[in-house]
C-alpha cells in the first residue's frame, strides 16, 4: 500500500517497475510506449525482440536499461471498438497480469500509465475506472505501492456526471456556509433571545447511569490512536483490513498503533474514517481527536462529505474525485 495518483513523467519514476502501454509487437510505438523506449535506450528494444510479441490483455517483463527503475512491464491493452468486444475484460487482464509479474519479481512499487486511453481510443473515464477498480482490488490482498501516473490534465477524466454532481454539491455547500455565517451574525447582534425549555430526559437506573457516564468520560479522554483502535474492534475488523481499506502503509499504521499520542495528518485521519465507514457525526468525532474539523469553506472537506452522505466509502473512487478537483488524496 498505498495507491497514489500522481502527475509525472513515467520515465522518471524511481520505482521497482514501470508499466509500458505497449503494442502487441513490443517493438515500440507512439505515446507512452515511444517515450519509454527512447528513455531506456537501444537495449530495451533488443530485449523486446527476444520476447516474440505479446497477446492483447497480457504482459511481459524486461530489464529497464537506462531508466531509473529495475524493470519494464510491457502490457498490451485493447483497442476500443465500442465496448461490446470484451474490451473491459482485456483491460482488467492487463492490469492484473502486470501486477502479478511485479509480485513475482519481488517489486514493492510499480507505476502504471492509463493503459489504452491514448491512441487505442478507450474512453478516459472508463479506462480510469477499470484501472482504479482493478488496482484497488489487488491492493486489498497484497502489499505494494502502486502509482497511476498522469502526464497532464487532458489524460485524466472522471465521469462528467460525477464531476458535475460533486461540483453542484460544492456550490451548495459554499452557499450554505455563507448563509449560516450571516444567520450567526444576526443572532449574535440580537439583544434578547428566547430559549425553549427542554423536555426532561427519562431517568436511567443509577448503576446504568454510572456505567454510561464512566464510558463517556473514558472516551472523552481518548487519543486519536485509542479511538481508532476502539472503532476497529467495534467494527469487527482486523488491523490489516482497516489500513488497506484506508489506503495506508502498514508501517505508518504500526506507528499509530504503538504511539498513543500520534497525531496524523487530516487526509490520514479521514482515510481511517472512510475505511471504518463512519457516518458524518462519527467522522467529525474522529477528526476532532486528531485536532481537525470538517468545514464548508474547504473544497477538500466538502468532497469527503459528499461521498460519506452518499454512502460511498470506496477510497479509491474518492481519490479519483479529489485528484480531479486538484485536492490532496486520502491515505499515505
Amino acid at each position: 500500500m498505498p495507491f497514489i495518483i500522481v502527475r509525472n513523467d513515467i520515465t522518471k519514476m524511481a520505482v521497482d517497475a514501470i508499466v509500458n502501454a505497449a503494442n502487441s509487437s513490443l517493438l515500440g510505438g507512439g505515446g507512452v510506449d515511444g517515450c519509454i523506449h527512447r528513455a531506456a535506450g537501444s537495449g530495451l528494444l533488443e530485449a523486446c525482440r527476444a520476447l516474440g510479441g505479446c497477446a492483447v490483455g497480457s504482459a511481459k517483463i524486461t530489464g529497464a536499461y537506462d531508466l531509473p527503475c529495475k524493470y519494464v512491464i510491457h502490457a498490451v491493452g485493447p483497442r476500443w471498438y465500442g465496448g461490446k468486444h470484451g474490451e473491459k475484460g482485456l483491460l482488467e487482464s492487463c492490469y492484473r497480469t502486470a501486477l502479478s509479474l511485479a509480485m513475482t519479481h519481488g517489486c514493492t512499487s510499480v507505476a502504471f500509465p492509463l493503459i489504452s486511453s491514448g491512441a487505442y481510443g478507450y474512453p478516459k473515464a472508463e479506462a480510469l475506472k477499470v484501472a482504479v477498480d482493478t488496482i484497488g482490488a489487488f491492493l486489498l490482498e497484497h502489499e505494494m505501492t502502486v502509482y497511476l501516473v498522469v502526464f497532464d490534465r487532458s489524460a485524466y477524466q472522471i465521469s462528467e456526471r460525477l464531476f458535475a454532481d460533486i461540483a453542484e454539491y460544492i456550490d451548495d455547500a459554499y452557499a450554505s456556509a455563507h448563509a449560516d455565517t450571516q444567520t450567526r451574525r444576526l443572532e449574535d447582534s440580537s439583544v434578547s433571545r428566547v430559549f425553549a425549555p427542554r423536555s426532561p430526559e427519562p431517568a436511567l437506573p443509577a448503576a446504568s447511569f454510572d456505567a454510561e457516564l464512566g464510558q463517556k468520560l473514558r472516551q472523552l479522554d481518548e487519543s486519536f490512536s485509542q479511538m481508532l483502535l476502539r472503532k476497529i474492534d467495534e467494527k469487527g475488523m482486523t488491523d490489516a483490513a482497516c489500513y488497506k481499506k484506508a489506503n495506508i502503509d502498514r508501517k505508518l499504521f504500526s506507528k499509530i498503533r504503538s504511539d498513543i499520542h500520534y497525531r496524523p495528518s487530516k487526509p490520514t485521519a479521514l482515510a481511517f474514517a472512510v475505511a471504518l465507514e463512519l457516518p458524518l457525526d462519527e467522522t467529525r468525532s474522529l477528526l476532532e481527536k486528531a485536532g481537525f474539523t470538517l468545514s464548508h469553506s474547504s473544497r477538500f472537506d466538502i468532497i469527503i462529505e459528499y461521498f460519506i452522505t452518499k454512502g460511498n466509502y470506496n477510497i479509491f473512487e474518492i481519490n479519483e474525485a479529489l485528484f480531479a478537483f486538484d485536492q490532496s488524496l486520502l491515505g499515505a
